[in-house]
């Protein structure tokens, strides 16, 4: 099978994390959606080894986690008069660690909005700090058996919860309510106050809706499969934290972290997944060679 250069994927992979949509990318690069497919299967299994690996022992004083909806192939609402409908269809919840001073994504998970996917993103946030930080969650109530199985007292634990009032204007039915209000609540430890927020995580989730089309509001743009969804929001995580500039610190938020002290590119990333290719095995002689090699003696 013909495989596409370097420069080719390198190009294919920055297309889908700006926010193109993979049927768009195949018909301005001319080439088969399934190889559109393949590659961000390969980048997004790539992708999430390398941050699984590096994204560790990372100092940091204030994290902040939020939770982001979408869904795969339909709607809750809609899956029981889909047609073909996958066993994953349904609504489906990204949630993310982000550290507010670096604006790096520590861990991410992906599931429902049920209290076990809260558990594992603490239980995977927990090791990959290399100390006590102040944790500011939204006012979900699955935050705080999960908070407290993964740090106990080791923590500095706080909810911000917003109050909404409902919207008098019906032009805004697909956004939430008017933000009247915010209590700020410790839990654990001794938050400080003025460190309790979620804007630094909530403004990464407008990110991951204009770089991610199928995390785009009213579209046709959802996900299929929630292993391609997986995949997708792997390559994209490891692109921000590694490779995209940030606007405000002028380096990578792995810079800014300490986790490298380079500027990594798109081809880098064609490299990780070249890396776990398969090596090609070396061909060996034909079939019926030796016998009739035999043979004419």
């Amino acid at each position: 099978m013909r495989k596409l250069d370097a420069e080719k994927r390198a190009k294919i992979l920055h297309m889908l994390v700006e926010g193109m949509s993979m049927r768009s990318i195949s018909r301005l690069e001319k080439v088969s959606i399934n190889t559109v497919t393949k590659l961000l299967v390969d980048a997004g299994e790539a992708c999430a080894a390398y941050h699984d690996e590096h994204v560790q022992n990372v100092e940091s004083r204030r994290v902040q986690c939020d939770e982001i909806w979408s869904f795969i192939y339909a709607k809750d609402k809609n899956v029981k008069k889909a047609k073909a409908a996958p066993r994953q269809a349904g609504d489906v919840w990204t949630w993310t660690a982000l550290d507010a001073d670096s604006k790096m994504i520590l861990s991410y998970q992906i599931g429902d909005r049920s209290g076990m996917t809260a558990m594992e993103l603490m239980d995977d946030l927990r090791p990959r700090l290399a100390n006590r930080v102040q944790l500011t969650t939204d006012g979900h109530k699955a935050y705080l058996e999960a908070v407290e199985g993964a740090f106990g007292g080791d923590v500095d634990y706080a909810m911000l919860i917003k109050l909404y009032g409902e919207s008098a204007d019906v032009q805004k039915r697909n956004s939430p309510g008017e933000c009247i209000g915010i209590k700020k609540r410790p839990i654990e430890g001794r938050p400080k106050k003025e460190d309790i927020s979620t804007s630094y995580v909530e403004r990464s989730n407008l990110t991951m809706r204009m770089g991610m089309r199928r995390f785009t509001r009213l579209t046709n743009a959802f996900s299929k499969k929630l292993e391609n969804h997986a995949h997708m929001c792997a390559l994209f995580f490891l692109h921000y934290n590694f490779v995209r500039v940030h606007q405000t610190l002028r380096v990578t938020p792995a810079m800014e972290a300490g986790i490298t002290d380079t500027l990594h590119d798109m081809e880098w990333i064609v490299g990780l997944i070249d890396a776990r290719a398969p090596v090609p095995a070396k061909p060996g002689p034909k079939v019926g060679t030796k016998y009739r090699a035999r043979k004419s003696k």
